[in-house]
């Protein structure tokens, strides 16, 4: 069984170093000697997505409103990615 989990750990490390290179468009030697900060990166990217999610999650429940908020939510989220598909530039406060 523990044989598993490491052949499981070491599928999964190498698919975040596989990805990392062809995102970068790096060399793939590169990105298997920063595998150790692409790994620790990633966790802490899982890890705030869980902790940003657990707490919306509380803040929706404890509502009012949560339909509301939760439409209000998604209408953002839905105006955001459609601002970016268009390409709107917004102004930028430096000038």
């Amino acid at each position: 069984m523990r044989v598993l989990r490491y052949f499981a750990a070491l599928v999964g490390v190498l698919a975040l170093v596989a990805v990392t290179a062809w995102v970068l468009s790096w060399p793939f030697e590169k990105a298997v000697y920063l595998a150790p900060v692409i790994v620790v990166g990633g966790a802490a990217a899982v890890g705030l997505l869980l902790l940003w999610g657990k707490i919306a999650l509380n803040s929706l429940r404890e509502s009012r409103h949560p339909r509301r908020v939760l439409a209000y939510w998604l209408l953002g989220l839905g105006l955001l990615v459609v601002l970016t598909v268009l390409g709107v530039k917004l102004p930028s406060e430096g000038g």
